[in-house]
């Protein structure tokens, strides 16, 4: 495409941001005084906190009370554009981006562009598993879970009915995790009552884990409490195993063990999204750009790259920081500081992680906190560690009326037992070929 995308120009150098996420929008908002014009590219009109995703496929939350418009976000910023388009390749020589709606000129380009499932070249794997990336993916789970138990009352099969009841989660991390805390609290309380015609002692949950614990990069007492909760949840956690294939029926582990599932969730591993056009020479194992203290890419002195695309090697991070929201949001609040720096002629500031600890929830009153707060290590599990679990991911959803509507959701579930979330929306729905199963002569 040739033609140049309409935006106008300002006379000051424009930063081009690529990606909406927790980088991303902070890096625009740090930058909201500075004497400069923030474009910002997504192709998504919308903010979504991610920590949340699983929330909406286990009917937990409303779709839309986890993403905010961009537009709404900045509308009182000034110097701040929004263009929705898909990015293609970026020409670096003549400082250009190529999108889906045509050139964008740029004097600094920050790449803030995320992370991709990863299933480690497996396409039949990447075909037939849901991931838990984007809202597609949640919505898309949520349906098929509802249309499970819809097909699974027309079938008069044993083995096709539990094929259609039972989850393989894989992947032990916070996302697994939750997962199947969240299915299993669903199990116990609502889908009973949803379903009287489904026996869900049938229902089996299963969380695939490659390594011997759970959550890792979180402390032994954090990752055998959460083993602890989801055992006592009835989840069947199988550590030190790997899924070798899948059919879409048949899960089959390395151990040589087996399992039926018409539904696997891939929550095993990330890559970085990095874009067509920056030397190989910049781009590391696992799809991350190599930046320098500053978040320059290495071989350029004008693109930037932050949050999971980017891999700041250093001697206590020597594969990059942790691909989470805190690293992400420091590095683009400390790069709008040094881009600031760049325009005055000073010196930048080296980023330096202030990490306050990771957490994760498995159900109602149990999760586990790793805190770090003023240098100083705190562990905390059960009742309290859920209580700040939940105040955390509260204050940090974008937008006064989304922070709302999650609370009330939140407030609902805990006194009722009950999710009110649970709508098939749409045709987004892993295939489930099972018709041939089903009785349709069956009297109604």
């Amino acid at each position: 495409m040739s033609n140049h995308t309409r935006i106008e120009h300002l006379g000051k150098p424009r930063v081009l941001i690529i990606g909406g996420g927790f980088a991303g929008i902070e890096l625009a908002k740090s930058l909201r005084d500075a004497d400069v014009q923030v474009v910002l590219v997504d192709r998504e009109n919308y903010h979504t906190f991610q920590p949340l995703l699983y929330q909406v496929a286990t009917a937990g939350v409303e779709a839309d009370s986890i993403i905010h418009p961009f537009r709404k976000i900045f509308n009182d910023q000034k110097n701040f554009y929004f263009r929705l388009a898909d990015v293609e390749q970026i020409d670096t020589a003549n400082r250009l981006v190529e999108t889906s709606i045509g050139l964008i000129e740029y004097d600094y380009l920050v790449l803030a562009t995320g992370a991709t499932s990863n299933f480690f070249g497996d396409k039949e794997m990447e075909e037939k598993t849901i991931s838990m990336k984007s809202l597609d993916d949640a919505v898309t789970l949520r349906n098929t879970i509802l249309q499970n138990f819809e097909k699974a009352l027309q079938v008069d099969d044993e083995e096709q009915i539990n094929s259609l009841m039972d989850y393989v989660i894989v992947g032990g991390g916070p996302t697994g995790v939750e997962l199947a805390g969240a299915l299993s609290e669903l199990r116990k309380h609502v889908f009973p009552k949803d379903y009287k015609e489904l026996d869900f002692c049938e229902m089996d949950i299963h969380l695939v884990q490659s390594g011997p614990a759970l959550l890792k990069g979180m402390s032994e007492e954090a990752s055998q409490k959460a083993l602890k909760y989801l055992e006592d949840f009835g989840v069947k956690v199988w550590l030190n195993r790997r899924v070798k294939s899948y059919d879409g029926y048949t899960v089959y582990l390395d151990s040589g063990e087996t399992m039926v599932s018409r539904t696997v969730i891939w929550a095993a591993g990330v890559s970085g999204s990095p874009i067509r056009g920056l030397r190989p020479e910049s781009i590391l194992k696992g799809n991350r750009l190599l930046v320098d203290v500053h978040n320059l890419v290495s071989g350029y002195d004008n693109i930037f790259a932050l949050g999971d695309v980017a891999a700041m090697v250093t001697e206590e991070y020597p594969l990059g920081h942790p691909m989470l929201a805190q690293p992400a949001m420091q590095q683009g609040e400390q790069l709008g500081k040094n881009i600031c720096n760049m325009l005055a002629g000073k010196p930048l500031e080296a980023f330096n992680y202030n990490d306050q600890g990771s957490m994760a929830t498995v159900g109602r009153n149990r999760a586990v906190a790793d805190l770090k707060i003023f240098k100083k290590e705190y562990k905390t599990q059960g009742f309290i560690a859920w209580l700040i679990w939940m105040f955390i991911h509260l204050i940090s959803v974008v937008g006064f009326r989304n922070r709302l509507v999650v609370s009330v959701n939140w407030l609902w579930s805990y006194f009722t037992y009950d999710t009110g979330n649970r709508f098939i929306v749409g045709n987004k729905q892993v295939n489930i070929p099972v018709e041939e199963t089903i009785s349709h002569k069956a009297v109604v």
